[in-house]
């Protein structure tokens, strides 16, 4: 189904014709955009078979740089790629790929990490016999500002957050399929995103954010042990637990999620989104982020701001 004009998405971002010539990382190379290619026997193309990291640029400082290449180094080893480089190399790919393209701040960055070229178009991994596949694309990229405004509009879906025993939602895995099907389920029923269960029923994620709903004064997430292992998502919990803001990681149907008084996605490019229908269901009467969405989101900008300055100054120390 097209998308109409109301469709957004909590990735939507303002237009920057600066991004039509960028450089991208492709193996150790800075390559034009238009010629920038992986192979089609490569394992990510073939198979999904692969880890990618999602990060935010504020004045020169990856924001939480410890934090996703935990993530990112965690996920690589439990699926047994070596990519030959730890998270200080990684730093400086990043970091030559934002100078290369002029970029200091309002800047996100898609890391994606691949087991590389097969020598045969088949599944088994020791097929993958060159070594990872490293791209680093970062775009100048800011969230489009008509978002806080107008909130996402959610649909329940049918497909949901798996087991880990099928695919661990926790990997930010190159196989997102489950989450594309989603989507696709959420824009034809008229909505912008979907809202997925976990296998038992209870409220979950989003196909690409993880999902929080405000009940009178508290603040409610799933438990997490189906949804993906988002670093804002942990960054608003310690956030609440640290600003006497009542938080809980706990299972929630849908008859609490449409009796919410606010709701919000959260995300490294985003950050906090606010939700403004589930279902053909309003949420709040804001029209927009109510007031415990604002303070946190005002919450989580400061804590940005502190830890780019941490960075900084530990960047300073070593230099």
């Amino acid at each position: 189904m097209p998308m109409d004009s109301h469709d957004i998405s909590t990735h939507d971002a303002e237009a920057d014709a600066r991004n039509d010539a960028l450089l991208i990382y492709v193996n150790g190379e800075l390559v034009p955009k238009a010629e920038a290619k992986v192979s089609v026997y490569d394992s990510g193309f073939m198979l999904g078979d692969g880890m990618w990291e999602g990060l935010r640029l504020y004045d020169g400082e990856w924001a939480f740089f410890d934090e996703h290449m935990d993530r990112l180094f965690n996920s690589l080893k439990s699926v047994s790629i070596n990519i030959g480089m730890g998270p200080d190399e990684v730093r400086g790919l990043l970091d030559r790929t934002a100078a290369a393209n002029g970029v200091v701040s309002d800047a996100h960055c898609r890391l994606m990490i691949t087991r590389g070229r097969k020598a045969k178009p088949f599944q088994h991994p020791g097929l993958s016999k060159f070594g990872p596949t490293i791209v680093a694309i970062i775009e100048h990229s800011k969230p489009a500002v008509d978002l806080q405004s107008r909130g996402i509009r959610l649909a329940t879906v049918p497909q949901v957050r798996g087991l880990p025993t099928s695919q661990d939602p926790k990997f930010n895995s190159h196989s997102k399929l489950n989450c594309v099907v989603a989507c696709l389920q959420a824009e034809q029923a008229g909505a912008d995103e979907g809202l997925m269960l976990d296998p038992h029923g209870f409220v979950n994620t989003t196909n690409a954010c993880n999902f929080f709903i405000v009940r009178r004064g508290e603040v409610w997430t799933s438990t997490g042990d189906y949804c993906m292992n988002g670093v804002t998502r942990a960054k608003v919990i310690e956030l609440c637990r640290l600003n006497d803001i009542p938080v809980f990681e706990k299972n929630f149907s849908l008859y609490e999620a449409y009796g919410a008084d606010e709701a919000f996605l959260t995300g490294t490019f985003g950050a906090q989104t606010p939700v403004a229908s589930i279902d053909g269901k309003s949420i709040g009467e804001q029209g927009g982020a109510g007031p415990i969405t604002r303070s946190i989101r005002s919450l989580y900008k400061d804590l940005v701001a502190q830890n780019v300055a941490n960075q900084q100054f530990q960047r300073g120390k070593k230099s």
